[in-house]
């Protein structure tokens, strides 16, 4: 018996799962779980829950489906965004790197600390509104 529990992964609600998933998958280097894959013969994406994983096979990202979820509206608190992801960058020049990649895979900027000395960062919100944060550690 383990000491403690493990986390498995971290799931994100979204209105189109495949299109969340196919968001994070490129900006993390992540890869779907096998037999997950989008579709490539022309018959229509159902996914309504997909498993990022991975070099290792390991879970690290699910999208699910909720056509009713609301966009967090943050930094306003109309719709909390009731959890955030942190990504860690070594250096000023990745945090720009990683920040302009982002926003190519449809990504906004929320908030712009990039020129704080003591821990640079950007809020961005993925293309379903969920904010995460690059920051300089």
């Amino acid at each position: 018996m383990s000491a403690y529990p493990v986390l498995l992964h971290t799931a994100i609600d979204a209105r189109d799962c495949r299109a969340l998933a196919e968001f994070y998958r490129q900006l993390l280097g992540l890869r779907y779980r096998d037999g997950e894959e989008p579709p490539t013969d022309g018959t229509p994406d159902d996914a309504d829950w997909l498993v990022l994983v991975n070099d290792a096979g390991e879970r690290v990202l699910t999208v699910e489906e909720k056509t009713d979820t609301t966009p967090p509206t943050w930094p306003a608190e109309d719709v909390p965004m009731q959890m955030h992801m942190d990504f860690r960058v070594s250096t000023v020049e990745e945090l720009e790197h990683h920040r302009d990649r982002a926003i190519e895979l449809g990504a906004t900027v929320r908030y712009d600390r990039s020129a704080d000395d003591g821990e640079p960062l950007y809020v961005l919100a993925d293309p379903a509104g969920h904010p995460f944060c690059f920051l300089v550690q």
